[in-house]
C-alpha cells in the first residue's frame, strides 16, 4: 500500500484514552480506500492493541514513514517533523499562550496543521466534535457533586447513588444510575429544603444537548427563563421533578443603551455594546451548567464580585454546584481558577478569600472544572468522533500538499480547518501572527 497514515499515542494526560480512529474504521480505510494505518503503542488507550491488530493495523513506535499524523490533543514540539501534515485539536485559534510555542515550531518546520475545531459547514457549524460527550459526562459528574454536597450539608438526597462518570464501564450503565435516581424523585420527592430544584443550562449547542440528554433521564419540568423567579418563590412548586431552564444569549445579556434592542448578530459583532444580566437568575438556581463558547470580549455569566455578594448574605444561597463544562480559566465563570482531574473533579470556590478548596466541602459553590470531560467516556466518544472523521480521512490522506494553498484539493469543510499550510498561516488565520 502506498498510502499510509499514523495515529499518535495520547500523552497529555493519564486520563486521555480516546482515539481519533477506532479499529473498525481503520479496517474500512484499509479495505475500501487502500489506506494503511500505523499506530503508536499506548498503555492507556481504550481500544486494545489486539483490537487494532484484528483490524489489520500495524503497531509502530516510529511514525516517520507516515506523511499524515492524526491525534486527539496537543502534540509535543519534539514530535513534529519537517513538512508533515498533522490533524488534531491544537487549541490555538484564540491565541492561547500555552500553545503558541507549539504553533511556532510547526511553522518553523514547514508543517501543515488541520484543526478539528474548525471543520465546519458553510454556516460555520462544527462537524467533528466531542462536545456532546463533554455534556454527558459533565452532567453526570455535576449530579454526583450535588449529591455529595447536600450530604455534607446534612440533607439526604437521591443523587448520592450516582457515581462519577469515569467509574462506570459504559455510558448505558451511567444513564441507568441517573434514571434510578429519577424514579426515586418521582416516587418519594426531593427534600423540601432544596425544592424547587432548578438546573440552569447556559447554551444550546452540542455540549448543552449532551447535558440535557442526561438531565432528561430525571422527571423534568421545563420552564422558561422568565418563569424562574416565580417558580422559586411560589408555594405550589413540585417536589417530584427537577426544573430545567435553558438560557440563550438574549437571556444572559442586554444592550447597555436603553434605546437599543437585543439582536443576536449585533451581539456577536459588537459584544462591547452589551452587558451581563445573568445575575438576576442565579439566586434561584441550584445547579448551573455552563455550556457556552466564550472569549474575553464577551460579558461573563458569573463574576467573583457577584459571588461575594451572593454568599455574603444571611441565608445560604440556593446555588450549590456550577458545572463549568466549557472550562475557560477565569472565563464565563470567573471563579474557575484552574482545571481539575476526573478523579478529583471539583473544588469549592471561597469568594471571600479568592481561593479554591479541593472537594465539595466549604463556603462557596462547588465548581466542576474538568477540561477533558469526554475522556471519561472514551469508547463511546471515540466511536462517534471516528464515525464522522472517517468520511474525510481519504481526502486528507490522498491530497497533494505540494501545490499552492489556493489549489489544495480538500473538501471545503476540511480546507476551512487548515490553520497552517507548509509553514505559513493561511488567510483566515493570519490574525494569529499577533499572538506569535
Amino acid at each position: 500500500m502506498s498510502i499510509r497514515i499514523g495515529i499518535r499515542r495520547e500523552d497529555k494526560s493519564r486520563w486521555e484514552r480516546r482515539v481519533p480512529v477506532i479499529p473498525e474504521h481503520a479496517r474500512k480505510l484499509r479495505e475500501e480506500h487502500g489506506i494503511e494505518v500505523w499506530l503508536q503503542p499506548s498503555p492507556i488507550r481504550v481500544f486494545t492493541a489486539e483490537e487494532y491488530a484484528r483490524a489489520g493495523v500495524e503497531m509502530h513506535e516510529d511514525l516517520s514513514p507516515c506523511p499524515v499524523i492524526f491525534a486527539v490533543k496537543e502534540i509535543p514540539q519534539d514530535f513534529f517533523e519537517p513538512g508533515k501534515i498533522y490533524v488534531f485539536f491544537s487549541h490555538t485559534i484564540k491565541g492561547q499562550p500555552y500553545n503558541m510555542p507549539m504553533l511556532r515550531r510547526m511553522l518553523e518546520l514547514g508543517c501543515t496543521l488541520i484543526d478539528y475545531e474548525k471543520v465546519t459547514d458553510e454556516h460555520g457549524r462544527r462537524l467533528i466534535f466531542f462536545g456532546r460527550h463533554a455534556g454527558l459526562a459533565g452532567m453526570i459528574d455535576s449530579l454526583w457533586a450535588l449529591g455529595q454536597r447536600l450530604v455534607w450539608e446534612g440533607i439526604p438526597n437521591p443523587f448520592t447513588a450516582i457515581r462519577q462518570t469515569y467509574q462506570y464501564a459504559t455510558l448505558t450503565e451511567a444513564q441507568a444510575a441517573v434514571a434510578r435516581a429519577g424514579e426515586k424523585i418521582l416516587a418519594e420527592g426531593l427534600p423540601e429544603s432544596v425544592t424547587p430544584l432548578i438546573v440552569g443550562i447556559a447554551g444550546y449547542g452540542n455540549v448543552s444537548r449532551g447535558v440535557q440528554e442526561i438531565l432528561d433521564l430525571l422527571p423534568i419540568c421545563e420552564i422558561e427563563p422568565a418563569e424562574v423567579a416565580a417558580v422559586s418563590e411560589r408555594g405550589d412548586h413540585s417536589r417530584n421533578c427537577v426544573y430545567k431552564v435553558v438560557f440563550k444569549e438574549e437571556h444572559t445579556v442586554e444592550p447597555i443603551s436603553a434605546t437599543h434592542h437585543f439582536v443576536l448578530q449585533d451581539y456577536y459583532n459588537h459584544p462591547e455594546k452589551y452587558r451581563s444580566q445573568f445575575e438576576k437568575y442565579v439566586p434561584y438556581l441550584t445547579v448551573l451548567m455552563n455550556c457556552i463558547y466564550w472569549e474575553k470580549r464577551y460579558p461573563r455569566l458569573i463574576t467573583k464580585a457577584y459571588l461575594k455578594r451572593l454568599y455574603g448574605g444571611e441565608e445560604q444561597p440556593r446555588l450549590r454546584v456550577i458545572g463549568d463544562v466549557s472550562c475557560d480559566i477565569e472565563g464565563a465563570i470567573e471563579c474557575t481558577l484552574h482545571c481539575t482531574e476526573p478523579d478529583e473533579p471539583v473544588f469549592v470556590y471561597d469568594p471571600f478569600t479568592d481561593q479554591t478548596i479541593p472537594g465539595y466541602k466549604g463556603r462557596g459553590p462547588v465548581v466542576l472544572a474538568v477540561d477533558i470531560l469526554p475522556s471519561e467516556l472514551p469508547r463511546e466518544a471515540s466511536a462517534d468522533f471516528s464515525r464522522v472523521l472517517l468520511d474525510y480521512i481519504p481526502a486528507i490522506a490522498k491530497a497533494d500538499y505540494s501545490v499552492p494553498f489556493d489549489q489544495l484539493d480538500l473538501p471545503p469543510e476540511i480546507k476551512r480547518a487548515v490553520i497552517a499550510y507548509r509553514g505559513e498561516l493561511t488567510p483566515n488565520y493570519r490574525y494569529l501572527e499577533k499572538f506569535l
